[in-house]
């Protein structure tokens, strides 16, 4: 593709497009990850939680063709962010003391951070390879532009879920409408969900909406039981 030509800034707003479309789940973790940090920790949190996340979607980027390739990469995926939702909603309980928050709390931050966004960096990857049609140069720029979005948009969901802590519900919400759906696009399950019948549209939408509500049901009752085990302490 010829830089600067008519298709090359066509593919550009197309992977402008799905930054921004794809990069909010993204912005989610990284709050709500780094929500229980102090707030000389949080921002801290947010930019190398960032760092973290471009390097790894970059090497992912790298070997995106060989990625397509792996068979079950998207139920995996899908499923280890079913329970990265549950944790970081179930640990909203947890009480720990302001040390161990400071020591533990920032290198568990950026721990699920990473994990949670090379999971659902998957999307992202093919998404932008998609677009680039083999332009190695509109994978860097959009690779570059993902930093800018993710960052802000982690910094203002964070404000949001200090001021109003019931939207930990939303994110992680989201975050297992995500993992739903990355197990539902599973080409080996594609018999399954993609048969084009009435009966694959309900266990498609089904199983979406009990990664939801399974997320949210079982994340909030292991944080109210927590929450009372350390107030009975």
């Amino acid at each position: 593709m010829e830089l600067f030509s008519a298709p090359w800034w066509s593919a550009l707003l197309a992977i402008i497009i799905i930054d921004l479309v794809l990069a909010g789940d993204n912005a989610i973790v990284i709050a709500l990850a780094a929500r229980k940090l102090p707030p000389n920790l949080q921002k801290k949190a947010i930019i190398w939680g960032t760092v973290g996340a471009i390097a790894v979607r970059s090497a992912m980027t790298l070997v995106v063709v060989w990625l397509l390739k792996i068979p079950g990469l998207m139920l995996i995926g899908g499923l280890g962010l079913v329970w990265i939702a549950y944790k970081l909603l179930a640990d909203t309980g947890d009480e720990g003391g302001h040390d161990d928050v400071q020591v533990n709390g920032f290198w568990g931050a950026m721990k699920t951070i990473i994990i949670a966004d090379a999971l659902m960096g998957i999307d992202n990857v093919l998404g932008v390879a998609g677009a680039a049609q083999g332009s190695f140069d509109l994978v860097v720029i959009g690779l570059l532009i993902s930093i800018p979005i993710v960052v802000l948009g982690s910094t203002v969901v964070l404000k949001i879920v200090e001021r109003f802590p019931i939207v930990i519900n939303l994110g992680a919400a989201v975050l297992a409408f995500t993992a739903g759906k990355m197990i539902v696009n599973e080409q080996l399950l594609s018999d399954i969900f993609k048969a084009g019948n009435s009966t694959s549209t309900i266990l498609y939408w089904g199983v979406i909406i009990i990664a939801i509500v399974g997320v949210l049901l079982v994340g909030n009752a292991k944080a109210k039981k927590a929450k009372a085990a350390a107030e009975a302490h």
